[in-house]
């Protein structure tokens, strides 16, 4: 009477194992089941599992313009700042070079637009001039994700600093910025490094990080994205961790690893070495053959990367 019993428990473990179990397997391989994946696809699959894995370093800064205490510091970051603050005649706005200089916040004031809202005008002072910032919101329109093109806020980056300076990660990018010549340059990933210093960044990104390698003592920095201005892959969760990655590709040998933490790949070396090694591809194409599975790999610039059977057999 046992028997039927089993045969039973057996179908219905097999069904569960197929709902649970399949769905999950054209998730993580994807290019099994399409001849093209596009650079979209493998972003967004990564970037899952990197959300799965890490865990936020950095806390959002958040503050908002009705708490803003007067003399909270703005450091500017380009001279074009210049053109979106409101005429005023007691200065030459062709005249005025504020990048570099920081600004203090001096108040508001309330103005009418067409709609009769009641909008908020931001007064900042260089010290020598006061210039006005036309926001086109009421008080109650503004949020912690508010910011001014071209202005920083050193409270952000002092809080930043609060939480990175002194501490020891790994970096994930080969994408190095000398702090000599401000060049980018070709660092290597995957290598201990300690947070030296955070201060303000440029327009795009509002942070930059300067670390030193720790096996080298070799000095660089990073441009970095935050809560306010979140882009995707340049946020410090995205460019740094608290793990040895190393620890995780056990199984990669120690010369392939060398390989990777500079970015390089060889014949031989497996699809999960090569994107450890070179990043996520912009598409992926599968050529099926009678002698097994090709995969070609396009990265910008026109390099690729082909596989046969999952194996690295020619790169450019």
């Amino acid at each position: 009477m046992f028997v039927p019993i089993i045969k039973m428990l057996r179908h219905w473990f097999h069904i569960l194992f197929v709902a649970l179990f399949v769905p999950l397997a054209g998730c993580f391989t994807g290019v099994e089941n399409t001849g093209h994946v596009t650079e979209r696809d493998v972003k967004r699959a990564i970037a899952e599992a990197s959300k799965r894995e890490s865990t936020t370093t950095l806390a959002v800064y958040r503050d908002s313009v009705p708490a803003w205490k007067q003399g909270k510091q703005f450091f500017v970051c380009d001279d074009q700042v210049r053109l979106l603050f409101a005429y005023s005649p007691t200065y030459d706005i062709d005249s005025i070079h504020l990048a570099g200089k920081v600004l203090l916040y001096d108040g508001y004031e309330t103005g009418s637009l067409l709609d009769n809202r009641s909008t908020v005008n931001l007064r900042f002072t260089d010290g020598a001039h006061s210039f006005l910032y036309r926001t086109e919101k009421t008080i109650d329109e503004f949020s912690s994700t508010f910011s001014i093109p071209m202005l920083i806020d050193m409270d952000e980056v002092r809080h930043a600093a609060s939480q990175l300076v002194g501490k020891e990660f790994y970096v994930k990018t080969p994408i190095w910025y000398s702090p000599l010549s401000n060049q980018m340059s070709n660092g290597r990933q995957f290598v201990k490094v300690r947070i030296d210093s955070v201060t303000p960044g440029n327009k795009v990104f509002p942070l930059k990080v300067l670390f030193t390698a720790l096996d080298r003592n070799e000095r660089a920095y990073l441009w970095v994205s935050t809560g306010r201005n979140a882009i995707q892959g340049r946020d410090f969760d995205a460019l740094f961790t608290q793990r040895d990655v190393r620890q995780k590709y056990s199984n990669v040998s120690d010369e392939n690893w060398q390989r990777i933490i500079n970015g390089r790949v060889a014949v031989g070396m497996t699809k999960e070495e090569c994107r450890l090694a070179k990043g996520a591809p912009k598409s992926i194409s599968e050529i099926p053959d009678q002698r097994g599975m090709r995969e070609y790999w396009l990265y910008d610039g026109g390099s690729y990367l082909f596989f046969v059977d999952g194996l690295l057999s020619e790169s450019r």
